[in-house]
């Protein structure tokens, strides 16, 4: 498991830094993009930052 999470901490500190997927890819040595995706899973905190609440019509209660 020790290697795994090594992989997956790699890669999320990649994509925190604009990385894209294909150089990811590329120093995790993976054949095919369904294998960096794997470890380049989405970071909540990071998309948050990009994210926009959603638009609340007048006299309408939230979800």
């Amino acid at each position: 498991m020790g290697a795994h999470v090594l992989r997956h901490s790699a890669a999320t500190a990649m994509l925190r830094e604009s990385v894209s997927l294909d150089i990811i890819g590329a120093v995790l040595r993976h054949r095919s993009m369904e294998s960096t995706a794997h470890y380049a899973k989405a970071d909540a905190a990071l998309l948050q930052t990009v994210t926009q609440p959603w638009p609340i019509k007048e006299g309408a209660l939230p979800c």
